[in-house]
């Protein structure tokens, strides 16, 4: 449930950034350079890849009922690696776009579409920056995911082992 609880805010997210961006763009352009980005539009981005995966680790974790922070924490980790194989899926159909930008160079260019000769330096730029975004998005999102079961959890994690140690010849108890 956690999956389809991402996958799910993911398309919301994915499509109200294409309405804003539609209504604010344009005709479309392809956009090649990071700096033809807007600010809003990267931190929406990477605002909604973030939370739609804290949302998919939370349910996870709620549903287990996991008491324990660590627990849920990989909970949420397994949610990103379940979501994972379904977004390269999805991207290879041609839907990658509609769970946002950064999603998209999942699928990368069909060499159908590949042209016959050299590629231009604004193709190998737009998709080395496609690839960067979709690789920042997952990263993203698997940091959401632990989060995400963390805050379920409702306890504090512990960032060492405890080690119970036992004198020689005393009795643990």
């Amino acid at each position: 449930m956690g999956v389809l609880s991402a996958l799910a805010a993911l398309l919301i997210v994915g499509l109200v950034a294409i309405a804003i961006g539609a209504a604010a763009a344009g005709p479309a352009q392809p956009i090649v350079d990071w700096s033809e980005f807007g600010l809003g539009a990267v931190i929406f981005a990477v605002f909604g890849s973030f939370l739609a995966f804290v949302l998919g680790g939370w349910v996870c974790a709620k549903i287990a009922g996991l008491q324990y922070a660590e627990v849920a924490s990989l909970h949420g980790a397994i949610v990103w690696l379940h979501a994972l194989p379904l977004l390269m899926i999805l991207a290879a159909f041609g839907a990658g776009s509609f769970f946002g930008g950064w999603f998209g160079g999942l699928a990368g260019t069909p060499l159908s579409a590949a042209p016959a000769g050299p590629p231009s330096p604004e193709a190998v730029t737009a998709a080395r920056n496609a690839a960067l975004g979709a690789v920042t998005a997952l990263l993203l999102g698997l940091g959401g995911g632990v989060l995400g079961g963390w805050l379920a959890s409702e306890t504090p994690m512990r960032v060492r082992r405890a080690v119970r140690r036992v004198t020689p010849g005393a009795r643990a108890t």
